[in-house]
């Protein structure tokens, strides 16, 4: 049993792995970033605290959380401790935080 337990946690870390290895692989192009920096000038969200929830490529923001969409660009933005995020909508994982 404790055999099965180790390989099972094994398979669980290298998966856990693979995700934050395919998180930390997004890239924002230039121009997708300025578009995103663009609107949010124009478009001011009100911050919001996320007390516990490090804002770090990869990392899951709460379903509660309501995320907000630039156009011509896949990626949803919000603002959170005064920092926009961009996050991919359908992960809810963090893709770049702008600072």
């Amino acid at each position: 049993m404790r055999m099965h337990l180790s390989a099972a946690a094994a398979g669980f870390l290298l998966l856990a792995g693979i995700g934050a290895a395919a998180a930390q692989d997004v890239v924002i192009e230039p121009q997708q970033e300025t578009i995103v920096r663009e609107y949010v000038k124009k478009q001011p969200l009100a911050s919001v605290q996320l007390p516990g929830v490090e804002l770090n490529v990869g990392s899951t923001l709460p379903d509660t959380l309501e995320l907000h969409e630039v156009p011509d660009v896949k990626y949803r933005y919000v603002v959170v401790d005064n920092r926009t995020v961009l996050v991919d909508p359908g992960t809810r994982r963090i893709v770049k935080v702008i600072e």
